[in-house]
């Protein structure tokens, strides 16, 4: 995933408060970390293909195969960002608290953006995608300290007849 030098300083203000929770759309976003490995590996493990073609991961690196082992250090890495806000990962779960889906909230790669959001969701829960896109959109804007968001917009599917 979005790989940050561990001595980058914070890219958020010194008196924000990263959220521990948000709940939108039947959703609950948590901060990611190794509690969550074994259903957070089946989740995206299971969905690769799914996710390489959400709006922002194009091109990217991740998803990829890996191990289990290999899937905690990941979320360890996430969970060190968090503590020391260079990132911020929240995994995405439903009631029954399986996890559906994942949101990045990190540096932004160019100067014309405060920060950069990605989020993806399971291939069967796709259609929960736009809702928590949205949900995420507006969490954004009115309550963190960012004006100018890069997080690919998602486009209706169309509905088959």
């Amino acid at each position: 995933m979005t790989s940050i030098d561990p001595n980058a300083p914070p890219f958020v203000p010194d008196d924000f408060v990263a959220p521990r929770a948000f709940d939108c759309a039947g959703l609950r976003l948590r901060p990611l970390d190794v509690e969550h490995n074994e259903r957070d590996y089946a989740a995206w493990s299971s969905s690769i293909e799914h996710i390489k073609t959400t709006p922002g991961f194009a091109g990217e690196d991740w998803p990829h195969p890996m191990s289990l082992a290999d899937n905690e250090r990941d979320l360890a890495r996430h969970a060190a960002d968090f503590v020391a806000r260079r990132g911020f990962t929240y995994t995405v779960l439903d009631r029954d608290d399986a996890v559906v889906g994942c949101v990045y909230i990190y540096p932004a790669r160019d100067s014309r953006h405060d920060a950069r959001v990605r989020s993806w969701v399971r291939a069967d829960c796709a259609a929960r995608d736009a809702a928590l896109y949205r949900a995420v959109r507006d969490w954004l804007r009115d309550g963190w300290p960012f004006e100018r968001v890069e997080y690919a917009p998602r486009v209706p599917r169309s509905r088959s007849t």
